[in-house]
């Protein structure tokens, strides 16, 4: 039987506002910075790092390489060499193409290099080097790898495969998780794929959807995203954005052992608050009647205390097929709760997306409130209140009566911390956007390729917690957050999350004046890849934060310094 999950509100150690945000005990203190010279083109995204080499390995999806930067002097990292995986593809897999690269992860000396397809909805590959960039050999895995680790142990390594359809969703792809067993060497034969069949005609868990559009089955409409791992090697978590949940899987058997629905957050209590707005005139954190899907885009897990605790980004994330738009006569067949439309059988058309606003008759997709849930539906659905903000157009009509009862918005804005066992999560409530709020007052919720774009963020999903790792420095367990659009890495002290998460500190690498964001003068944008390096493991003895920003393609090393 699947988890049934509860939320409890952390409790902030202090109050929200500009006086939490001036309280520290670590910050983080930028020593140097890495520039590829391309923006916004994914040259740097995920990071990993090798304590014998000191090297830092950065996936640059704009040359297809992974980088290797020397950081033996963490304040002048120097790109050493780079490891092309296409040539080693191509010779191990005859006739095959390999696209882009996704997600590296090192250890023991070992690289490992997650590689989609030229042919997206095709299998693609894992790749493993050493960590001086010679080839160790390559093995299938499934559709689109997203990410790619390792067990602790470094016995296992671990594919999420993502499993995109096709954007004319012509072709749609299971999602799955392969295994590979190391112990015996690189071989194709140790490789086993853990995959969702056996859900397909099952009752899927309270929380969690699975909109299925086409017909699709569940196992086609999950997609797995990002992969943390027990510190006994033998239990994965799995997140599936889209499907605002997460799979729990034994490694050993590579087998899904149980999925569990995130549920939602509900944004009208006031510690839960948000900007829902772009066109309200400025900063306004209030409580709205929304619920917003968790939908993490990673997950990682850290033990505190004897206990197992994830820790989730909840981004939120949509999605969105269109096969020969330009062919429709009328929007008015398109207008249905799961906004798809057959025309001839010949278009397709899913959207995940609505805002709240949309009421006209050419919306594709007509946004009608309950009038008993919500009785000031008109005022609501006005651009300074709730008109703007982007909804998940499939959920809401609880009734099935063609209106919507509960209003479901993308991604809670925040980090969660769930305890594995039982799922009681434990969230940030609207810290983020507060402390963003009262630290950048003049360039709150940007978006990540433009200055001078305040406000800009607020309608869709806020600052969008990206990724997070944890790491344990001075004795205590802290959980450093990047922030996509805003950018910035936000800290939070997460030793006991059933009592409190507390806010630590926030540094934004941006300087919000410079006019061109193309210049390096701009500093970093959009982050997308954390790595925390110990203080043993550290070239200068001392803990390490690395940060991979895709849209300035900039790599940046902060020190973890302590604050008394």
């Amino acid at each position: 039987m699947p988890k049934k999950i509860t939320l409890a509100i952390a409790v902030m150690a202090a109050a929200l506002g500009a006086e939490a945000a001036k309280q520290k005990d670590v910050t983080l203190d930028l020593l140097g910075t890495y520039e590829t010279g391309k923006f916004d083109d994914g040259a740097a995204e995920i990071v990993s790092y090798d304590p014998v080499t000191q090297r830092v390995f950065v996936i640059n999806a704009a040359d297809s390489t992974v980088d290797l930067l020397d950081i033996s002097d963490p304040a002048s990292p120097t790109l050493s060499s780079s490891i092309d995986v296409a040539p080693d593809i191509a010779t191990t897999f005859p006739g095959s193409e390999s696209g882009g690269i996704n997600s590296v992860a090192v250890k023991n000396g070992i690289v490992a290099v997650a590689v989609e397809n030229d042919d997206k909805q095709a299998f693609g590959w894992a790749a493993f080097y050493d960590v001086y960039g010679s080839f160790l050999g390559a093995v299938e895995a499934g559709a689109l790898p997203d990410m790619i680790t390792f067990t602790p142990n470094g016995q296992y390594a671990l594919v999420a495969n993502e499993g995109e359809p096709s954007d004319d969703y012509k072709i749609d792809p299971e999602g799955s998780v392969t295994v590979i067993d190391l112990r015996g060497g690189i071989n194709p034969g140790a490789v086993q794929t853990a995959d969702f069949t056996s859900f397909n005609n099952a009752v899927l868990p309270e929380g969690m959807r699975a909109p299925r559009p086409f017909g699709a089955t569940v196992a086609q409409d999950l997609e797995p995203e990002y992969i943390a791992t027990s510190h006994d090697s033998r239990t994965a978590w799995v997140v599936l954005q889209e499907n605002n949940a997460v799979a729990e899987i034994d490694i050993r058997s590579a087998s899904v052992t149980q999925l569990v629905g995130l549920g939602s957050k509900d944004h009208s209590l006031a510690v839960n608050a948000l900007d829902a707005s772009n066109r309200d005139g400025g900063i306004n954190i209030e409580p709205w009647p929304v619920n917003g899907l968790y939908m993490p885009d990673s997950i990682v897990a850290y033990r505190s205390r004897g206990k197992t605790y994830l820790v989730t980004a909840n981004e939120g994330d949509g999605r969105e097929y269109i096969s020969d738009a330009d062919e429709y006569d009328t929007k008015e067949k398109c207008r249905t709760a799961g906004g798809l439309d057959f025309d001839d059988g010949d278009c397709l058309f899913y959207i995940d997306e609505a805002r709240v606003g949309d009421v006209d008759d050419d919306e594709i997709i007509q946004v009608v409130l309950d009038p008993t849930v919500f009785p000031n539906a008109d005022t609501l659905q006005e651009d300074e209140n709730l008109g703007r903000l982007k909804i998940v157009a499939t959920e809401g009509d609880t009734d099935g009566d063609g209106d919507y009862d509960k209003l479901y918005s993308f991604g809670a804005r925040s980090i969660t911390v769930w305890d594995a066992e039982t799922f009681v999560g434990y969230d940030t409530g609207s810290t983020i956007e507060e402390v963003t709020a009262a630290l950048y007052p003049d360039d709150f919720n940007s978006t990540n390729d433009e200055n001078d774009s305040f406000d800009n963020r607020s309608d869709d999903k806020g600052p969008e917690p990206e990724t997070a790792v944890v790491g344990k420095a001075f004795g205590r367990q802290y959980a450093f957050v990047g922030l996509e659009r805003i950018g910035g890495i936000m800290v939070f002290d997460v030793t006991q999350p059933e009592k409190e998460i507390r806010y630590v500190s926030y540094v934004n690498n941006r300087d919000f004046s410079v006019d061109d964001v193309e210049s390096s003068e701009v500093g970093d944008l959009g982050p997308e890849g954390l790595f925390f390096i110990k203080e043993e493991d550290s070239p200068i003895g001392e803990p390490l934060l690395v940060v991979g920003n895709e849209v300035s393609g900039t790599t940046s090393i902060y020190q973890v310094e302590r604050v008394d």
